[in-house]
């Protein structure tokens, strides 16, 4: 199956995007990928260096003739966000990537692709391999830890890279250039709960929400695409207000940085409240189906019974936490008054765990603008430590600020418009590229983003574009014979 990918044009590209996806590489769990693109490095005779952090950097001399050109960095992260159906069986810590083709896109069987960034790795991988590629002299920094913490970018030193221009291979439009993303921190709530037993006469039921398309917290976050875990809180919210339902168990999202897709609960209705209760969720699933048809086509909630639980929560934290969860903001909180189009701030409810006496919610806040997304995650504290939570801001990292004046930018603005007749979208992104936090120990460094069209990422559904990743091959050759003279 993956023959058949090495096969696409540019061979060079694809064949290093097969050989890197049959290396497991999860975030924070790098030590195969990173031992990996090292032996790599070593078998072309090129300088390998592993930092201290877990970052390769491997450095290539300047083709013949081009070294007179300042001097660049070509950066992609090593990490890939593991996502899978509840249906597919797929061990991602033994298991490479099982990929197919479908018409224009290269797809992975009920799992992501990590097109995201493998597609950027293997492109520098080709470039450090190649004999007849032109290019300035090149340093490749493979970052790791970039979806669940930026990490990698965090921990590089100052003075490890000599580049002048830093081309991030991370944007996910063929049409798109980079210039500027967002910042982020995560908000995680904790609390304990009192176990309860279960009403006499009571019948447990299996609440599941599944089907939804799930997707990139920042770059799809605009789209108003269902969260499982709002979702659930509105059925149980029903539940509990109106049919005075336990709650035994949720447990809905996986990361920080995907729009949850799935959750399931289960909770004890009085035998007394059964009729009624199905009828009322029967109307509630129809109309959330309803407000998300156009959405979310695949929508599917279900209410099985199960078998009666043990334990369950204990009235108080129950209701503090559906009412708290329906009170933290999910989705867009701001668009940015300066940049059309461009969501500034939001946050996205990625986990909920309420198991055994523990809560857990996870959320994962964004913004361009440092002030903005404080107050939002302030607010969200804010709403979980009323509910009796312990609170903790972590993670936090800076967006990149825009360059409008960047040479680099005019450079890659004048290869577009030549080679495809219409200038390419030039725009700041809601994702969390590693530019801005990379800046603050290479702040002197130009620094731009672009990359093949991916659509998807962060879910099972994350595809690649074949033609695109053929346009963006000939766009990268062309930038690298055009770098600026030092």
């Amino acid at each position: 199956m993956n023959e058949a990918i090495r096969n696409l044009e540019p061979n060079a590209l694809w064949n290093k995007f097969a050989d890197l996806n049959a290396v497991p590489r999860a975030s924070k769990k790098e030590e195969r990928v990173i031992a990996f693109v090292k032996h790599f490095g070593e078998s072309l005779g090129l300088e390998t260096h592993i930092d201290k952090v877990g970052n390769v950097i491997i450095k290539k001399q300047a083709s013949s003739g081009m070294e007179d050109r300042k001097p660049i960095v070509m950066q992609s992260h090593l990490d890939m966000v593991h996502q899978k159906n509840n249906d597919t069986q797929f061990d991602f810590d033994t298991q490479g990537i099982e990929m197919y083709i479908d018409g224009d896109w290269v797809r992975a069987k009920g799992t992501t692709l990590g097109a995201d960034n493998g597609l950027g790795v293997a492109t520098i991988m080709a470039i450090l391999e190649s004999d007849t590629i032109k290019h300035p002299a090149l340093e490749a920094l493979f970052t790791i830890d970039e979806e669940t913490g930026m990490t990698g970018a965090m921990g590089l030193e100052g003075g490890l890279l000599n580049g002048e221009i830093l081309l991030n291979l991370d944007t996910e439009e063929d049409d798109e250039i980079g210039i500027g993303c967002a910042g982020g921190i995560d908000v995680t709530a904790k609390r304990n709960y009192i176990l309860k037993t279960p009403k006499e006469n009571s019948t447990a039921y299996i609440i599941t929400v599944q089907g939804l398309q799930g997707g990139h917290s920042g770059m799809d976050i605009h789209k108003g695409l269902g969260n499982a875990n709002k979702l659930m809180n509105r059925l149980l919210f029903k539940a509990t207000e109106e049919f005075d339902a336990q709650i035994a168990s949720i447990d809905g999202g996986s990361l920080r940085n995907a729009i949850p897709r799935e959750s399931n609960a289960v909770i004890v209705v009085s035998n007394t409240h059964q009729e009624a209760f199905l009828a009322e969720m029967q109307l509630l699933t129809q109309d959330i189906k309803a407000e998300f048809k156009s959405l979310e086509p695949s929508l599917k909630i279900e209410i099985t019974t199960s078998k009666l639980p043990k334990k369950v929560m204990d009235a108080d934290a129950q209701e503090l936490l559906v009412k708290s969860v329906y009170a933290a903001h999910n989705g867009v909180f701001r668009m940015s008054p300066a940049i059309a189009d461009l969501v500034e701030t939001s946050n996205n409810v990625a986990r909920i765990l309420v198991k055994d006496g523990n809560i857990h919610i996870g959320c994962l806040t964004r913004s361009s603008v440092e002030s903005s997304k404080m107050d939002l995650a302030n607010s969200l504290r804010s709403t979980f430590e009323l509910m009796g939570c312990e609170v903790k801001l972590s993670g936090d990292y800076p967006g990149w600020e825009p360059n409008p004046d960047s040479t680099i930018l005019n450079v890659l603005d004048e290869i577009y418009t030549r080679m495809y007749g219409a200038q390419a979208n030039i725009a700041a992104c809601h994702a969390g590229l590693e530019c801005g936090i990379l800046g603050q120990n290479y702040p002197d460094m130009d620094m731009i983003s672009f990359g093949p069209t991916i659509k998807g990422a962060h879910s099972p559904d994350e595809r690649a574009s074949i033609s695109s990743a053929q346009k963006y091959w000939k766009f990268v050759l062309e930038i690298l014979e055009n770098i600026p003279k030092k």
